[in-house]
């Protein structure tokens, strides 16, 4: 019998109400499990436009071959050689090696029902010098994967950026520490956007945007791993004092210039959307005492706010401009001309208060839920019976959500295939599929947990307390067999 440290975490999206971008913001739970008030429920009681999937980034889970055909490394690369940050040392040279595999695992996403597939591009894959020459290569595995999941009647949602800036660039000027990097952006941007735009309709320029700033410029633990002490303690450069809000600046002005270009340039042949993804956590006062309720603000407004105000409102939130004074760069007049200008229960500790409050706060724009998943022990295990019951809690609290009115539009679970964690390696795993490292053909092994979401997608939801670890036929045999 399996032994677990389960982890959970979870993803959002959201789009301002007047379309000028989509805002995607990343929610992670530490809690084991949110119980869902719904317990019952099927597909076909969410929205008809709503939308399920799963998703996958291109160092951290699955595309591989980091040194073929003309790829150059990314700083996630050069983080990892140099042992830095909290996964264990592993790289992701292989990974998975969807790269080469991507046609298996495109089958996969049809065999587990999936409407929907979310992964990043590798900027140096595409562009090895980080502007002007495109790699037909790069390009010619991109669209190959775009067409394969449209193909089977999946559809693609593209993130740009997965924290692996492209190394050259953090060399030649100090990558988001400087301005420069935004026109490069831009021009990165633009290239995805001519030529996969025309069959990929939501974007997300940069993920966990906040998360970015603070885990590779204040605490060292990602790529770039920069921080001063006693902020972080294992890095050899850096100032975590500054070097946080300058890089979460310049994230912004590149996401607002991408979106600018988007719209000005392809959106009224394209018809898509451009939005930022965000890590954030829910946080409850203490008491209801006026300093508990005043910090709780604070901790949202300089965790969330800090990405989501000036996308929203067109600056950083009061609270923080007045504890970062001059730390802080200054949002010009024609910095936050493309931001949206939104006119406008307490929230629990769980995914119905992150809702209600994007629902209260920044105008209830639409919302897509990008990585929810919990990470667990990678033992090889296919009775992930725990990640079941954490699906089926979360799912059953995002219907609660949206029948109380969010603005949720889709759902993407973290992650399709088991791959390389931030924390933890390749010891953690928080895949529907096991792939196995020993396995020279990286076979992958279909667990519990994508059978329950494929069974959820077909309009048959089943409680976990229905299913047992003994064969009980409700699943079929697929809970242990091998994907050839």
């Amino acid at each position: 019998m399996w032994k677990q440290k389960p982890r959970s975490y979870m993803c959002v999206t959201s789009v301002p109400l007047i379309l000028v971008l989509v805002v995607l913001v990343l929610l992670q739970f530490l809690a084991l499990m949110v119980v869902a008030k719904v317990e019952n429920f099927t597909r076909s009681e969410f929205p008809a436009d709503f939308v399920f999937g799963s998703g996958s980034s291109a160092y951290q889970v699955v595309e591989g071959a980091a040194r073929e055909d003309g790829r150059t490394p990314s700083i996630w690369d050069i983080f990892v050689r140099a042992n830095k940050g909290v996964s264990k040392g592993a790289s992701g040279d292989i990974a998975c090696d969807q790269y080469h595999k991507y046609k298996e695992d495109v089958q996969h996403m049809v065999d587990t029902g999936l409407e929907a597939y979310r992964f990043s591009v590798s900027w140096s894959r595409l562009i090895p010098n980080g502007r002007g020459h495109v790699n037909p290569k790069g390009l010619e595995y991109y669209n190959n994967l775009i067409n394969e999941l449209l193909k089977r009647g999946i559809q693609p949602h593209v993130t740009l950026l997965h924290l692996d800036t492209p190394q050259v660039l953090e060399d030649e000027y100090g990558g988001w520490l400087s301005r420069k990097i935004v026109k490069d952006f831009t021009a990165y941007a633009d290239v995805c956007f001519k030529e996969f735009g025309d069959r990929v309709l939501y974007w997300t320029t940069i993920n966990e945007g906040n998360i970015f700033a603070i885990g590779g410029y204040d605490n060292g633990l990602a790529p770039p791993g920069r921080c001063s002490f006693p902020f972080g303690q294992m890095c050899t450069e850096g100032d975590s004092v500054t070097e946080p809000y300058i890089a979460g600046h310049n994230m912004l002005l590149a996401h607002s210039s991408a979106v600018k270009l988007y719209y000005k340039k392809y959106k009224a042949v394209q018809h898509g959307f451009v939005g930022l993804n965000i890590y954030s956590s829910w946080f409850s006062p203490y008491s209801n005492a006026t300093e508990d309720v005043t910090a709780t603000q604070r901790v949202i407004d300089f965790y969330i706010g800090w990405f989501m105000h000036p996308m929203v409102f067109g600056d950083y939130p009061d609270i923080v401009k007045k504890n970062a004074g001059s730390k802080i760069p200054v949002l010009t007049p024609l910095e936050p001309e493309d931001a949206p200008q939104n006119q406008n229960d307490d929230p629990s500790s769980s995914l119905s208060g992150i809702l209600e409050y994007l629902k209260t706060a920044y105008g209830n724009p639409p919302t897509y839920i990008h990585e929810n998943g919990q990470r667990t022990e990678r033992n090889g295990t296919l009775y992930d019976i725990s990640r079941v019951k954490y699906l089926h809690s979360y799912i059953g609290t995002l219907l609660e959500a949206i029948k109380n009115g969010s603005n949720t539009k889709g759902y993407f679970q973290w992650s399709f295939l088991d791959g390389l964690e931030l924390f933890g390696g390749y010891e953690t795993g928080s895949g529907l599929y096991y792939v196995d490292l020993d396995d020279k053909q990286l076979r992958r092994y279909r667990k519990l947990s994508a059978d329950w979401y494929y069974n959820f997608l077909e309009g048959r939801t089943i409680r976990p307390d229905e299913i047992t670890e003994v064969e009980t036929g409700v699943f079929g045999s697929s809970t242990s067999k091998a994907s050839e």
